[in-house]
């Protein structure tokens, strides 16, 4: 196997396909959060209630952080929580 073409090395192709998999599930996970959220908007909007809730986002963190097994670390998933909620609200 040639360093030079890293397509001929099975594993690097098992790998790759693994996270191109991995990829697609995340991508629908996302996609579902998003919908699941703007329907809850809907209906706090339609209940009167305010749509932002930081308690309730720092509690779903916590509790998250809490749950994580690893590998990923308190802080990437502090950091990814941060990145994901800011995204679903803009989405939304």
């Amino acid at each position: 196997m040639s360093s030079s073409d890293p397509d001929k090395d099975p594993i690097l192709r098992d790998f790759r396909d693994q996270i191109a998999a991995t990829d697609v599930e995340l991508l629908a996970a996302v996609n579902k959060r998003v919908e699941l959220v703007r329907r809850l908007k809907e209906h706090k909007a339609a209940s009167g209630v305010g749509f932002v809730d930081p308690a309730q986002e720092e509690r779903l963190v916590n509790r998250l952080a809490a749950a994580n097994p690893g590998p990923l670390s308190e802080e990437g998933l502090r950091a990814l929580y941060q990145a994901l909620l800011e995204l679903v609200k803009r989405e939304t």
